[in-house]
């Protein structure tokens, strides 16, 4: 391995150790997904470890997709999939499905049926749990258990030609049904699944395997030597070796498991996504708001952010949740550095300065980065008309601790000159639309002579600034593990209203419109944003906010 900087873990140390014993001449690996939904952001921690495993050593790593249940399965999430790892900056060596593998799965059934190492049985669903037992009780055998295996392997075939009905009967391994491990009681290896168009096969097949006997078989027929799963496939390992030293077949890969990346404030269940999607809480499996790859690719999260995220959190055999704050600092830490300054005004407020020359315009100059000059600087028009944030005006002052503009009042425009209200106009029912205030000319990069003026706000020129439609994001449930508190009924209670909040009448520098190259910037006291390439006009994504601001609530 060429890289000492890649972080040790105890799954490299296994590689590491079969490496040397020459076990293995080299390394592959594969990322397996279900095409049946897009890939959460805990599946970047799965294909980061998979793939930079397979570029550490030299080694390979297939993308292959476990398309054992067409009913839930389409192209569009094959293609998502894919789309989203070539985004996180990984190729995978070949592209395989389970599919391309039905033959022969099917063939090793048939082997298992010969060995009288599996049986169709006849019970449905409901028999067949009760038949299992609990963590405390064992099971008992199938009355069809001791079928012979010329009867197994007439009603196999018959299964295979769609003779019989939907659960009607399955085929099953036959292990021990007191086994301790509920997983080798004799689990279910095909089922009937007739009507159905496969997006790969069509419809040249009735007879579909299970996940747990496809996935070691595929692994093997791939020579994959090192099959990375999460956790929750530690009891399944058990079956995972029992059945490739049950049929006939070369390679032996060697299971580990590892913790998944559990991300409080959202749910990862696809079932419960696309509730969110049916029920229009969020506009599809791309919503900024989603805990998808996709989602944090529009609200503009970066790749290297996403992989440095699960860097950080490491790879261990414990499971842990892990604060939506820490995935929040990573991408902050990254724009602090490489994001570019701009000021956005997302609620208006029209300052006329009377004391401006109605027909000029006057080029300022900023920095484009206050700690990089490298980056150099950007013009900025000041003209007599402006736009602040509304929240940076009161009429009255609040208290000594408000260091905006109020009336009679005077504060500083960011980059340029201090102004002062000199007058409120209100309309009709009483708000206010208009402040008219005067500029102190001789303040333009320098101190009022006589007086400090404390405050800075920002602002855009109201007739040479852009226009904009600019969605504030926030987290989209306001509970770190969404259901599980006893006192909310329903696990979507816990979304967050505000998690969503348009400013579709926002004024922006001018030279945010060229924002398609170079689209991430700090707008100015308000957070990181995304020029949205997928969206018509000029549409801007808030990443997140410029400080935590969930942390005195959580306190």
């Amino acid at each position: 391995m060429d890289d000492n900087n890649a972080p040790k873990n105890f799954i490299r140390q296994i590689i590491d150790e079969d490496l040397a014993s020459a076990k293995h001449q080299s390394v592959v690996t594969r990322f397996p997904p279900e095409p049946n939904g897009y890939l959460h952001i805990g599946h970047a921690k799965s294909i980061a470890l998979n793939f930079g495993i397979a570029n550490d050593y030299q080694g390979k790593c297939n993308l292959r997709f476990d398309d054992t249940n067409p009913s839930k399965e389409s192209v569009e999430f094959v293609n998502a999939i894919k789309r989203d790892i070539e985004w996180l900056g990984f190729e995978w060596d070949e592209l395989r499905f389970a599919s391309d593998y039905f033959d022969q799965l099917y063939g090793f059934a048939v082997e298992l049926v010969e060995k009288d190492l599996a049986y169709v049985c006849d019970l449905n669903a409901e028999e067949t749990r009760a038949y299992r037992g609990t963590l405390k009780e064992p099971g008992k055998n199938s009355p069809y258990r001791e079928r012979s295996v010329e009867e197994n392997l007439a009603l196999l075939e018959q299964m295979r030609n769609g003779e019989f009905k939907d659960g009607s009967r399955v085929l099953r391994a036959k292990i021990d049904m007191a086994s301790p491990n509920i997983n080798m009681r004799d689990p279910i290896i095909y089922r009937i699944r007739k009507g159905l168009v496969h997006h790969q096969t069509g419809d040249s097949w009735c007879l579909y395997p299970m996940y747990d006997f496809t996935h070691p078989i595929s692994d093997a027929l791939e020579g994959i030597t090192h099959s990375l799963c999460t956790l929750e496939f530690e009891d399944h390992r058990p079956f995972y070796d029992w059945l490739l030293d049950n049929i006939t077949i070369d390679a032996h890969p060697q299971q580990i498991e590892f913790s998944r990346g559990n991300l409080q404030y959202t749910i990862t269940s696809k079932r419960k996504l696309l509730e969110l999607i049916e029920g229009g809480y969020v506009s599809g499996w791309d919503d900024p708001r989603m805990p998808t790859i996709a989602g944090a690719r529009k609200r503009g999260y970066t790749p290297s952010s996403l992989i440095e995220f699960w860097k950080r959190a490491g790879i261990t055999k414990v499971d842990n949740s892990i604060e939506m704050a820490s995935l929040e600092a990573v991408i902050r830490e990254e724009m602090e550095h490489t994001a570019l300054r701009r000021m956005a005004v997302l609620d208006p407020l029209k300052v006329t300065l009377t004391t401006y020359p109605e027909d000029k315009t006057e080029i300022l100059t900023a920095a484009n980065h206050p700690k990089d000059e490298s980056l150099g600087t950007r013009e900025i028009p000041f003209t007599r008309e402006l736009m602040i944030d509304r929240a940076d005006f009161l009429e009255v002052k609040p208290n000594k601790h408000f260091k905006r503009l109020v009336t009679g009042g005077e504060v500083r425009l960011r980059n340029s000159y201090v102004i002062k209200c000199d007058e409120v106009v209100k309309d009709a029912d009483g708000n206010i639309i208009e402040l008219m205030c005067s500029h102190d000319e001789n303040t333009l990069g320098k101190n009022p002579e006589g007086r400090k003026v404390k405050g800075v706000i920002h602002w855009v020129s109201a007739t040479a600034g852009a226009r904009a439609v600019v969605n504030v994001y926030d987290r989209l449930f306001n509970h770190p593990a969404p259901g599980s508190d006893k006192n909310v009924a329903d696990w979507k209670d816990h979304i967050n209203t505000e998690s969503l909040i348009v400013r579709d009448q926002a004024y922006i520098e001018p030279s945010l419109l060229d924002a398609v190259e170079n689209p991430r910037y700090q707008f100015e006291r308000e957070g990181y944003f995304y020029r949205d390439p997928d969206e018509e006009g000029v549409v801007f994504n808030r990443i997140v906010s410029l400080r935590d601001s969930w942390a005195k609530l959580n306190q």
